[in-house]
């Protein structure tokens, strides 16, 4: 990881996706997905049942991730997701499962 210069265009937002989200593929469909958008963070289950992404890039990348985690891989199915913008020092130069 590299610190974000503090004069770019990079967003970086907090995702919480919920609805049938766990044991679907969704982690690793959003990895593969993310990759071919080219964004940076990573994804994460959660003991509630829902699922966690950082997602963090330009403008235009991030609208295309938030875009496909509103429905997900096939076997999910997704009720809500909760947006949150945040503050981060840190650049993420690849996306991953933790």
């Amino acid at each position: 990881m590299k610190r974000l210069a503090s004069t770019t265009d990079t967003e970086t937002l907090l995702v919480r996706i919920t609805g049938k989200v766990q044991g679907v593929g969704f982690r690793m469909s959003t990895v593969r997905q993310a990759h071919g958008v080219g964004v940076g963070g990573w994804v994460r289950n959660l003991d509630d049942g829902a699922v966690e992404a950082l997602i963090q890039g330009p403008h235009d990348r991030i609208d295309q991730m938030l875009s496909w985690l509103r429905v997900g891989p096939p076997a999910a199915r997704v009720e809500d997701i909760e947006i949150r913008e945040v503050q981060e020092t840190r650049q993420y130069d690849r996306f991953e499962q933790i």
